[in-house]
């Protein structure tokens, strides 16, 4: 009779709860608890016979998995303190994953089977906010607490702090205190916190001011919209600036970011030597209207669009690497280049932008590709799972693969009549979809559909992603780094800077030249790379500038254009340079020891190598060694013209460097000469030499 009464009782007490929605309540306490993580139940292969969905993505199957799989076994509605839901987290019985669940969560578990183990959706998420978004305390040590709110479609909304996943990007910087919502700084800087709710994340910004004393960056030089939001992190940081480059180090700077080469001895020395107030921005001018600007701009694209040959077929990339470059040599935008690459269909050995479908194998491999380039996106992770750190479902991994299964990657680039991929988790055709939007129709080709809104205005990756790319370009360092990974827990360092510098490319009709001549006027840009006491930390707020290696192909023609040596690549024309280049396999020894990329996969951010292979043929191989000692390089013709050792000293500063000697460099190597017989005077010009392009202020953009 007992048993009757305490059942009866139960079910009263049920009725008298709110009603506990699992999707919402459940999930969130699974996922806060580290159940449905990666390591343990939310696994590819789940763990000790329970399946979840990474972090809670598929609801309907994780309720599957508790609730009906094995017979119920893991539910005791009756008893719900024995449920093994219950059990096993709380360490009643054994469990590999210790003591996960904490009494709260315990509780609503207990609540929620006793009300009947139920699925009634009663709600969905439709957004979260948190607080403080931006923060800024005052020393390290600080405290600053958290709160969380979610917000449904039925009009409510309630804090979900405490089963919110809150972590910090870099938990050596700030510490969480779970059981009391609170955020520890524990090192000066900017710094950034994650706050997952369900599939909703959301960054925080935490900053800690770099230096005790205050600053004022009110009187600093202002050229545009670039200044004014980096100044204001530098003044919220307590950042002071370095000084203005001086210009030998801004025309070598400048020439290598917008053409990708030393300027000449004339044009460095003609550029210090003028007097003029506009001088540096008429010469950003010139150089966004030369030929050498199409050359390097052609490059960099060939690397971001991977133009590389099919095999057997070389006439594909040359096609493909002429269209480039008379794109960039007309200024075609952006936006319009990115629709014609994504339509483009017919003969890839006549139509150049019809390459672009055979850089990938298969319509997933495009998908990613086409994600990475256009969106600053990797979707991939979304492939097998939901996107654990962004918001990407299988449904728009395979959903934007099936745009892509119908065409046919031959010579002749077309649209078959049929073409699908399927959908893993289903198991069943996926739909084509674009991601995180909507799904498409049934369209042969819907191609277009997801070209309309990809180059659309209101795209919140398109121009982003690009401007973001530009941005490390120049600075060597992007807003968002990796620049190819732009997602909300990744947020950029300057957030307000990235979507102003978007609209305006927007408004700017997606004009590559344009963009770049905003960054370069810059007094951002302009700044030296020296720092001081009080910013030298500094490693992405642009208080000074960033000293970078360059890369590969750059290295190599600024080699040839110091000692006047060229290389040799397979039947080109002798004198060719490195970024000319239109095929990454043409042979060359110096390139792939530097690191050069294939062009198979991703280039972002390839530099000259420093691994110990490139280092040694640096210093001993004939890398350098040969361009020293040649005998119809820069070097013999000054030593055989009968020059001053000064002069021969000043050209090659000039030539490498963009700068004269200073007194004390000119008097340590004539010194050094000064002491040499005759007979070993050469070998004294060739260690000089050989020494000028050794040294970092050669082999680095600062």
């Amino acid at each position: 009779m007992m048993g009757v009464f305490a059942i009866l009782f139960a079910i009263a007490f049920a009725w008298s709860e709110p009603e506990i929605d699992f999707d919402t309540e459940v999930i969130p306490i699974l996922t806060r608890s580290g159940c449905n993580s990666g390591a343990c139940h939310g696994a590819a292969a789940g763990r000790g016979g329970l399946q979840l969905s990474l972090l809670g993505g598929d609801a309907a199957a994780d309720y599957a998995a508790i609730v009906q799989q094995y017979e119920g076994r893991r539910i005791h509605q009756s008893q719900p303190a024995k449920s093994l839901i219950l059990r096993k987290p709380t360490m009643d019985l054994d469990h590999e994953g210790g003591d996960a669940l904490d009494p709260e969560g315990a509780k609503i578990l207990t609540h929620w089977i006793r009300q009947g183990a139920k699925r009634s959706q009663l709600r969905q998420l439709v957004s979260i906010d948190a607080e403080p978004r931006d923060v800024l305390l005052t020393s390290v040590g600080e405290e600053s607490p958290l709160r969380v709110v979610a917000h449904f479609n039925d009009d409510t909304h309630r804090d979900v702090t405490r089963w919110t996943v809150i972590t910090p990007s870099d938990s050596f910087a700030t510490s969480i205190d779970l059981s009391r919502s609170v955020a520890t700084v524990h090192r000066r800087g900017q710094h950034t916190i994650i706050a997952r709710y369900l599939d909703r994340v959301i960054p925080l910004r935490i900053s800690v001011p770099m230096t005790e004393d205050e600053i004022d960056l009110s009187a600093e030089p202002s050229a545009n919209f670039i200044d004014e939001h980096i100044n204001n992190t530098l003044q919220r940081l307590r950042l002071p600036v370095s000084p203005e480059a001086d210009d030998s180090t801004w025309i070598r700077r400048v020439h290598l970011d917008i053409v990708g080469r030393l300027p000449s001895r004339v044009e460095a020395e003609g550029f210090v030597s003028d007097g003029s107030t506009d001088k540096r921005e008429l010469l950003i001018d010139r150089l966004l209207q030369s030929e050498a600007f199409v050359d390097y701009w052609t490059y960099r694209f060939s690397m971001l669009l991977r133009v590389f040959p099919q095999p057997s077929d070389k006439v594909g990339s040359i096609t493909y690497h002429r269209w480039i470059r008379q794109q960039l040599r007309d200024g075609t935008p952006i936006d319009a280049m990115a629709r014609t690459l994504l339509l483009a269909e017919g003969d890839t050995h006549q139509i150049g932008a019809a390459n672009f479908s055979r850089a990938s194998s298969d319509a997933r491999s495009h998908a990613e590709f086409v994600s990475q380039v256009f969106m600053g996106t990797r979707l991939q992770c979304a492939n097998c799972h939901n996107h654990p750190l962004d918001r990407w479902t299988q449904e728009d991994y395979h959903g934007l693969a099936a745009i892509f299964a119908r065409i046919e990657r031959g010579q002749i680039i077309k649209i078959a009549a049929r073409g699908d991929v399927t959908n893993v988790r289903t198991g069943e055709p996926a739909i084509p979809r674009i991601p995180g939007v909507r799904n498409l129709g049934n369209e042969v080709d819907s191609r277009r559909a997801f070209t309309d809104w990809l180059v659309s205005p209101d795209n919140p990756y398109f121009a982003k992603a690009f401007v973001n790319r530009l941005w490390r370009g120049m600075f060597g360092r992007g807003l968002i780094e990796p620049a190819d990974d732009i997602r909300d827990t990744n947020p950029a360092t300057h957030p307000e800077l990235l979507d102003r510098f978007a609209l305006d490319f927007v408004e700017q009709k997606y004009s590559l030249r344009h963009a770049l001549r905003r960054i370069a006027t810059s007094q951002a840009y302009g700044r030296t790379s020296v720092p001081n006491t009080r910013n030298q930390a500094d490693d992405r707020f642009y208080s000074h500038a960033l000293q970078r290696p360059l890369e590969p192909e750059v290295y190599v023609d600024a080699l040839f254009d110091v000692t006047g040596v060229a290389d040799n690549y397979g039947d080109e024309a002798h004198g060719t340079r490195a970024i000319q280049l239109f095929d990454p396999t043409i042979p060359s020894e110096p390139l792939d020891l530097l690191g050069r990329c294939s062009r198979r996969a991703s280039c972002e951010g390839v530099t000259a190598s420093s691994a110990l292979p490139a280092k040694l043929h640096q210093l001993n191989g004939e890398l350098i060694n040969r361009k020293v000692t040649s005998s119809k390089g820069a070097l013999e013709q000054w030593i055989q013209s009968k020059a001053k050792d000064a002069d021969i000293f000043e050209d090659f500063y000039w030539r490498a460097l963009s700068r004269k000697p200073t007194y004390v460099e000119r008097d340590y190597w004539i010194r050094q000469l000064s002491e040499l017989s005759d007979g070993t005077k050469r070998q004294g010009f060739e260690d000089f030499l050989w020494s000028l392009l050794h040294c970092s202020e050669f082999a680095s953009n600062h």
